[in-house]
This record gives C-alpha cells, structure tokens and sequence, in this order.
C-alpha cells in the first residue's frame, strides 16, 4: 500500500512540471507555460525523476534505496513547497496558483508522506559495486563532474532569490540522497583508483563555465568563490590537518594584496617599484605572507586551544589596525591608511591583458572570464599542494599532532617546528589568492580584512567555510566557500544577519553532521564510531 501511495505522488510529481503554476509572468522563471517546465519547475522535475528512479530500481543504491528515496521525496516537497508559498506571497495570494502548482504541491507530499511510511532497508552490509572497464570509470567520472559544474552553474545564475531559495534544499536533500545510498562511497572509490582522471576531469568541466556566460554578472561571483575558496584552503592546512584555530587567517590574504597592491604600478602606490611582472608580484605576495606567518607563528604556536585561538584573533586585527594608520600622519606613509590602494591595474601575462576582452575558440571573454581563468590555475596549484603536502611525510606528522600532540611528541615529532611549517604554508597560500584579489578588486584597503563583517572576506567566513565543507578534505572547504559566499550573495536581507545564522548553521552541524558536508574519512568515523560498531 505505501509503496503505491509513494509510487502515485511520484507519477503526480513528475506530470506537474508540465502545467503552468501560475498565471502571469511576474514571478522569475516564467511558470506559466504548459508542456515546458522552467525556473523551479525543473528543480522539482529533476527531485521527482531522482524519486522515481529509486523507487523503481532499488538495486541503484548499494547501501539500500529507502533512505535515499526519502531524501529524494524531501528535496521535491521543500523545493516545491518553497515555489508555491512564494508565488502566494510575492503575488498577493492564493488565487494566483494555477492547477499546476496545487498538483505539484499535493503530489510531493504525498511522495513524502509514502516514502517516509515505507520498511526502512534491511540490506547489510552494502552491496559490492562491480567494477567497470578503465574508460567505462573515466567516461562515470567526467559525467559526475560535468553534472556537479551544471549544477553549481545552476545555483550561481538563478536570477531571484525565489529561485535560489527553491534551488538550495533540493540541491542539499540530493546530496543527502547521494550519501545515505551508497552511491557517494562508490564513487569516491571511483575517484580514489583514478586520480589523474579525476583532476583533470574536474579541471575540464570547471573551464566550460565562462563558455556558458553571455555576460560578467554570474562569471564575478564565480570569481570571488574561486578566490575564497583557494583562501580557505590554505586555512584548512592549519584547522583541518594540524587542529589550530586560527581567527586571523584574513590577515595574510590582506597582506598578499597589499604586496600586490604596492609593487603592480598603481598610481596611489607609495612605493617607487614596478610595475613588476605578474609572477615576481605572486612569488613576492607569497614570500611576505610567509614570513608575516612565521613572525605571528613563532610566538605563538607554543600556547594551545582558546589561548591560540585569542592571540591569532588579535594579530589579526592588529594588521587591519596597522595598515589602517600607515598613512603619513599617526605613522610611516606606506598604505594610505583607510583610503587604501586604489587603481590597481590588471595583470598582464606575456601580453594577455586581463583586463580587455578576448576571443577564445569564438567565445568573447571578458575581464571576469579572464581572471576565472586565471584563478583556475591558482586553485589547481593550490590542490597539488595540498594533496602532495597532505599525503607525504609531513602531511602525516601534521594529523598525528592533531589527533594527540603528547603521543607525536613522544614519537619524536617537533611540535613547534611542523606547526610552524603548516602556519608559514597557509599564509603563503593565502597571500598568493591576495595578490590576485588586489587585480580583481583593483584596490586594497583595510575594511576588506575585518574578523566579521556584513560580506567576505572575513576570518569568521573562512572557518565557517572549511568546518561546514569538512576540515582535513579538499572539496570541502570549496563547497564550503561557495555556499557561503552564494548565499549572502543571492539574499539581501542576509547580511543583516550573516553572523547569527553563520552560528546557527555552525550549530546544527556540529548536532547532526560535525564531520562536515562531505567529511573526511577517518573524522567521519570518529563522529560516528557507533555506527561502525554495530
């Protein structure tokens, strides 16, 4: 009985894309067409499709259908539920629903309400995966990823908040569907035996986005994600292998720009240097931001937990501060203290000029294209050294010292000295995505490296983003920074309160996901060791 109660509100779901929802073009997406679902009419058609499958071929999720049905069942009714209400709201009632939308909203209910009522799945242990042909693994991950680039793609051009709102619990319900069937192990077993064409495949569908974009509107906040999320991993050096809390991470990504910022050629520069070369402007970004963290880490890497914690808080701001009062008057004339460096000119690599348009297999790239581009490259590098880092010698002395600092002492390991390492390597990361921002943004000035603030970058957005992605991982922190940056981005009224629902977000993942979104792992099974017991 339940399983045809599921199966009808599944058949309902997926005819209800196909009737208008309402009558008047008014609401974004356009939902008043018949036979042609669009806006968040395809979200809710891809949610019905995903419930469907599962319902019909239970034998897709090797650790059981059933939760990951109703996951699926949860991502149709929110998205769907959120569309309606608020082409009630937004239109002034009820009576500008049409059948459709009253269809689409009765059916995933009842799609909820059947899967939810369905015998949870007795399959244990998961059933194997068989493993496929070399290219048959090549062609499955290029697939996952370019579906993962659609998907992203989707969120960062939705052209209303409506939308986005829509788009965000179906996007995260699926993704809870991934997990809880199997499918995510799967693949990340996939990924494991292909590594080289796991990047590259990764690489491949990160560089059609620009090919998809008419105009910069969508490609700038492609942009600043990028950027934030080379910075948050570099922060994940230090919070997710070594376990220290760093509050003033913001600092070295400012002190890299401020490099940048001097030596590029601005006309509001104080320095008489440059401009410089785009490389010798990364490289010395890099070198200054590490010796600022070797001199804010020296003294400080001997104390531990809150007392680090504090005193990275304060070095912080102590930067903001200092270069806040560089400005000739309260001390040495060098950044023009809160009137920052302006005019920053664009990066010009081997006569490509980042700033003017170009014409890339009949494509037009624009300025924020460009420097896409560009930034690809950066977080490239920056994965490479990340995983090569992570992976080696040291990279294990950096975990066996955030599992249990006495037992690695007593093993042998320098504690200071290879934190001090992960310190001056997460700020040279962060001082080289600096000296890019300082092109992109064209200035430097010292609001933009504030602790907390109404928009990023900031040191408390920076570790949301690699706790809520999953400390110690690499995609994580990357979800992380786009969810963190999409969001504020796509609703307004956000910023007003970003700081309590950046806490009540952090709240309701360390209570029902504290490995992250996609966890690490040995962390997973350390949150969850009864699982694994019984």
């Amino acid at each position: 009985m339940n399983k045809h109660l599921t199966a009808a509100g599944a058949a309902l779901a997926l005819i209800s894309p196909f009737l208008a929802w309402t009558w008047t073009p008014l609401y974004p997406g356009d939902l008043t067409l018949y036979g042609y679902p669009g806006g968040s009419q395809l979200v809710t058609l891809v949610c019905a499709l995903t419930a469907t499958a599962l319902l019909a071929a239970p034998r897709l999720a090797p650790a059981g259908a059933v939760r990951a049905l109703r996951a699926a069942s949860l991502a149709a009714l929110t998205t769907t539920w959120v569309t309606v209400v608020a082409i009630a709201v937004d239109l002034g009632g009820v009576v500008n629903l049409e059948p459709g939308a009253w269809l689409a909203a009765g059916s995933t209910a009842l799609l909820a309400v059947g899967a939810h009522r369905l015998p949870d799945d007795t399959l244990d242990p998961p059933r194997p995966v068989p493993r496929l042909p070399r290219w048959a693994e090549v062609l499955v991950i290029t697939a996952v990823f370019v579906l993962a680039m659609y998907v992203l793609t989707y969120g960062i051009t939705t052209g209303s908040p409506e939308e986005f709102l829509a788009f965000l619990p179906a996007a995260l319900f699926l993704g809870r569907a991934l997990t809880v069937s199997g499918l995510g192990a799967a693949l990340g077993a996939l990924t494991a035996r292909n590594r080289t064409a796991t990047a590259v495949a990764a690489l491949a569908a990160a560089l059609v986005f620009p090919f998809t974009q008419s105009d910069g509107q969508y490609t700038a906040i492609a942009d600043n994600i990028l950027i934030f999320a080379a910075v948050a991993l570099g922060l994940n050096i230090v919070v997710g292998l070594v376990g220290l809390l760093d509050l003033g991470y913001v600092a070295f990504l400012g002190t890299g720009a401020y490099t940048a910022a001097l030596v590029s050629g601005s006309s509001f520069s104080t320095l008489d240097i440059g401009p410089l070369p785009f490389w010798a402007t990364a490289l010395l970004g890099m070198a200054v931001s590490l010796v600022a963290g070797i001199v804010i880490g020296a003294p400080t890497l001997r104390l531990h937990g809150d007392y680090l914690a504090i005193v990275t808080l304060g070095f912080g701001e102590i930067f903001r501060i200092t270069v806040n009062n560089l400005d000739g008057s309260s001390g040495p004339s060098l950044t023009n203290g809160p009137n920052g460096i302006n005019s920053v000119p664009d990066i010009n690599v081997l006569g490509f000029d980042f700033g003017a348009e170009h014409h890339i297999l009949g494509v037009e790239f624009g300025r924020f294209a460009n420097y896409y581009l560009l930034l690809l490259a950066v977080i490239a590098l920056v994965v490479f050294l990340y995983s090569r880092v992570g992976d080696s010698r040291i990279g294990r002395a950096w975990i066996a010292l955030r599992e249990d600092e006495k037992a690695a002492t007593a093993m042998g390991i320098e504690g200071f000295r290879f934190k001090l390492l992960a310190f001056a390597m997460g700020a040279s990361l962060a001082g080289l995505a600096g000296t890019v921002m300082a092109h992109l943004q064209t200035n430097a000035v010292p609001d933009n490296y504030k602790f907390a603030d109404t928009a990023p970058p900031n040191s408390a957005f920076l570790l949301a983003a690699v706790v809520l992605g999953g400390m110690g991982t690499v995609s994580g922190p990357l979800v992380g920074a786009a969810l963190l940056y999409l969001i504020p981005a796509k609703f307004e009224f956000f910023s007003k309160y970003q700081m309590m629902l950046f806490g009540l977000a952090l709240v309701v993942m360390m209570i029902y996901r504290p490995e992250g979104l996609i966890p690490d792992r040995k962390r997973q099974l350390e949150f969850h060791e009864e699982a694994v017991t019984t």
